[in-house]
């Protein structure tokens, strides 16, 4: 974890200047090489949800901070119908060209999630998706990125988020946990948290909106 521990340096306080400083950073990774956060195989805590023995049935998924498309491809093969959403342009002309290459009509937009209304994106789906977006949104946003899913989201849809625990990352707001989902997703419950295999704090988050 070195390398994102200290490549978050100099952070502003200004909001503005924190969602520029954010982008920025993101962007870093895509240039550098391939994010640590993208494996190119899809975890199997979305595997299990998609086509387990418990598996949902197939509907409109919406993938928060896609990054290059791996888990909205997996998605889309597995029968749903897909949109995926990230902040970074280089993400998702990966995303197109991943979903191109397997021959799946996923819906790519590059933009803000927590700006949902400003981009095509309408609801209801059944199904939303984050690994490890919501624990980096700056906390001004994180209102509005819950306010955003929750107009979107059908009678008990489910929200799988795989977060980071505070402390992780060398900033004073990068991660989240059990309590603040509670809190900020009115109309949600939380009915699962199963901690992550990771050397250091991360936990799977699964919601399920009120029918």
């Amino acid at each position: 974890m070195t390398t994102q521990e200290t490549r978050w340096q100099g952070i502003p306080e200004d909001e503005t200047e924190l969602e520029e400083f954010v982008r920025d950073k993101l962007a870093e990774y895509y240039r550098d090489g391939k994010p640590p956060w993208d494996t190119d195989v899809s975890p199997p805590e979305l595997t299990a949800l998609v086509s387990g023995e418990a598996a949902l049935s197939p509907g409109r998924a919406l993938d928060l901070g896609c990054g290059t498309g791996t888990n909205a491809v997996y998605l889309a093969q597995n029968g749903w119908e897909v949109t995926g959403v990230d902040l970074i342009d280089d993400a998702i002309d990966q995303s197109r060209r991943k979903a191109a290459g397997a021959g799946m009509p996923v819906q790519f937009l590059a933009g803000d999630v927590t700006r949902l209304d400003a981009l095509d994106v309408s609801g209801p789906f059944d199904l939303f998706f984050d690994l490890s977006c919501y624990c980096g949104i700056p906390p001004h946003r994180r209102d509005a990125y819950a306010e955003g899913l929750t107009r979107r989201a059908a009678p008990g849809a489910r929200l799988l988020m795989f977060g980071y625990g505070f402390g992780v990352f060398d900033d004073d707001y990068t991660g989240v946990t059990a309590d603040e989902l509670r809190d900020r997703f009115s109309g949600w419950e939380l009915i699962d948290v199963t901690p992550g295999t990771n050397p250091f704090v991360t936990n799977w988050f699964t919601l399920r909106r009120d029918a």
